[in-house]
């Protein structure tokens, strides 16, 4: 059996952060788990996604963000490290699907957002709302 890397996080063991999600157990366990948990989770699914303009809609429509988002890193970045506009009792997951083809076209570009990630991650793992970002390899 795999080991469920987002148990330790949910259960305040271990803290949130950028993490891996196997490939061997399907994305839903991970967002049942965080709701289960009073953790607001959505999906950010890459498929299809060439191009910085289609990451930033995609993240637009998977988060929801707000009408001040900008469409670009500088409004990317503030809009994970000012989560007013997502509203949670526990944490946040982002669960981010199909990266790879993005992160092998655009190397440069994914190690902005790499991070972008990390960053927001490191600046709510001090809080009662942690950020967690899961990329499935799957």
């Amino acid at each position: 059996m795999t080991d469920d890397p987002l148990a330790p996080v949910l259960a305040g063991t271990t803290p949130p952060g950028v993490l891996s999600w196997p490939a061997a157990l399907p994305t839903a366990q991970a967002v049942d788990a965080a709701r289960a948990a009073e953790w607001e989770a959505a999906v950010l699914d890459l498929s299809g996604v060439t191009d910085k303009a289609g990451l930033m809609t995609a993240f637009a429509d998977a988060l929801r963000l707000p009408d001040w988002f900008g469409a670009n890193w500088d409004a990317l970045a503030d809009s994970l490290s000012d989560l007013e506009w997502w509203p949670t009792r526990g944490g946040r997951l982002i669960l981010v699907r199909e990266w790879q083809v993005f992160a092998k076209a655009r190397p440069d570009e994914w190690g902005v957002l790499q991070e972008i990630f990390a960053d927001a991650a490191a600046r709510w793992r001090e809080t009662d709302t942690g950020l967690v970002v899961l990329m499935a390899l799957g």
